[in-house]
């Protein structure tokens, strides 16, 4: 509905109420109702995944028309973001936000930073996409606030132009809410805890939900040691569950991301059940490591598996889990893929060890020759050691085409001796193009970081803590700062409006008319900016 039909509809229904509504304006009542456009996390949930598979279709029509996000562990982060977005780009089209588990663990759980090992209250996951879209949802009534005083100064002065251009930026308004693809871990339990939670996750306002073929209570991050898978039944189960939450809430369109972290996981706490030779269960014992006995060599405990007239048994380790075979990781992903997309996934996540197009080029080839239209969602993670990587992978692309690669020490390809070098700048134009090189030639839809303002927030204060309380003083803030908000355009520079003091004032008027106490007055001192 549109600014002109919200306020002629208000005015009808006032006049309706034979002048007991006579201090109601119409048109403070549509600037509210447009400043509020979503009034429940559904409603977002609905909007946004209908955003996602659009962009899905796009990407698939070309590659290069990927998306992507930055993870976010606060509403006033993601807000800041989504801001800046829509400063720089003008659009926050293909622009998401990441919720990480890894971060609600380390920031936001009420025991204290923990590891990101599903340790965290499941509560607070559905409580950090409400505060995120809440400060999304802020940043729309600010920004249509401001243009709301513009329509106003116009009319005032007379200057129906300005107005009237006013009123088509309300009109053409782009809200800052954008899709939130949301961690649910490995699901916190079981199959009925997981669709328990992503009901508060999609009531929140989550329209992708990404899930985890790891064990619930032995979860680790995707970039440590001892992960733990589940047979696929399992994790089909908890797909399932995702998939019956979004249908209840009427979500028909909402996204589920199955993360395998097969490729690093070498564990499993289960031998898969297993009717007949070749179903699922009997591919994924196929990777266990085995060896082979005979009725004499068996001990008191043994689990023995029987395959092709053999006995086999499982590697058990003291912990009762079973290993599975050294080098069986990427088969086991290529599997783990598969049968996700067949069971009702939409998307795709393959957590590596390193950024290397073409190792997950190669997995995304097998898998898409069953799925053509397979996607991934990737971790572009913090965990990565991104210059040593790419300057290897240059060192190594050189050495292989015969280039002389004497002048540089492999080992020590991190050193600043070798910033400003031609293999460092060439490291840094693949680091650059990355995310459209991989997107093209791997099949990655969808580029996120993890943690990149836990990593932000960190170096900013550790630069404001050495100039602050070193010789500089305040100058150290100053300087580095205010002076850079100021003439960078930031939004919060003017932090009183950012807060909400002017949505406040707007509303004292309407509720008080000239009577209204205002804080943005003459004397407010965010007029100095």
């Amino acid at each position: 509905m549109t600014y002109q039909d919200h306020t002629t509809k208000m005015n009808h229904l006032i006049k309706s109420k034979n002048g007991t509504w006579d201090g109601i304006h119409a048109e403070s009542v549509a600037r509210m109702r447009l400043q509020n456009r979503f009034h429940t996390g559904l409603d977002i949930a609905r909007y946004t995944a209908a955003i996602m598979r659009k962009d899905m279709a796009a990407y698939d029509a070309d590659p290069a028309n990927y998306t992507q996000s930055l993870g976010c562990w606060h509403g006033f982060i993601a807000q800041q973001a989504l801001i800046s977005i829509k400063k720089h780009f003008g659009s926050t089209e293909r622009r998401y936000v990441y919720l990480s588990g890894w971060m609600i663990a380390a920031l936001r759980s009420e025991f204290g930073p923990l590891p990101d090992q599903s340790m965290h209250e499941k509560t607070s996951v559905p409580a950090l996409i409400e505060e995120i879209y809440t400060f999304l949802r802020q940043a729309d009534a600010r920004e249509l606030g401001g243009l709301f005083r513009e329509i106003d100064a116009a009319r005032k002065a007379g200057d129906s132009a300005k107005e009237k251009a006013a009123l088509a930026q309300v009109e053409n308004f782009q809200t800052h809410v954008v899709p939130i693809i949301a961690d649910i871990d490995a699901g916190f339990g079981n199959a009925e805890a997981t669709y328990l939670l992503a009901k508060k996750m999609i009531e929140a306002g989550a329209c992708a939900l990404q899930i985890e073929n790891q064990v619930s209570d032995e979860k680790q991050c995707g970039h440590q040691d001892g992960k733990v898978t589940v047979p696929h039944e399992d994790f089909i189960a908890k797909v399932r569950a995702c998939r019956y939450a979004f249908l209840e809430l009427g979500v028909e369109d909402g996204i589920i991301v199955t993360r395998t972290d097969s490729l690093g996981a070498g564990l499993t706490k289960q031998i898969a059940v297993s009717h007949q030779p070749g179903d699922l269960g009997d591919q994924y014992n196929s990777f266990l490591d085995c060896e082979e006995i005979n009725a004499e060599n068996c001990t008191n405990g043994d689990v023995i598996l029987n395959r092709d007239g053999k006995l086999l048994r499982p590697k058990r380790l003291a912990s009762n889990l079973y290993q599975f075979r050294a080098g069986s990781g990427e088969d086991r992903c290529v599997l783990d893929s598969i049968t996700s997309l067949q069971n009702g996934a939409d998307l795709l996540w393959i957590e590596t060890e390193k950024p290397h197009v073409e190792q997950i080029a190669g997995m995304m080839d097998r898998i898409r020759a069953v799925v053509p239209n397979a996607k991934l969602v990737y971790n572009n993670s913090p965990s990565f050691n991104w210059t040593l990587n790419f300057r290897q992978q240059v060192y190594d692309a050189w050495a292989k085409e015969g280039k002389d690669v004497s002048a540089y020490n492999r080992a020590a390809l991190m050193s600043v001796d070798y910033d400003g070098t031609a293999l460092a700048d060439a490291a840094d134009e693949r680091i650059r193009t990355f995310q459209a090189d991989s997107s093209k030639r791997a099949g990655i839809f969808h580029h996120l970081i993890t943690l990149p303002t836990y990593h932000t927030a960190a170096l900013s204060t550790d630069n404001l803590s050495k100039e602050y309380f070193g010789t500089q003083g305040m100058l150290g803030y100053v300087l580095n700062v205010q002076r850079q908000e100021i003439r960078g355009g930031i939004a919060c520079v003017k932090h009183q409006n950012m807060s909400g003091s002017d949505i406040g004032d707007d509303h004292k008027e309407y509720f008080a008319g000239d009577a209204a106490l205002k804080a943005g007055g003459a004397h407010n001192t965010m007029n100095q900016f």
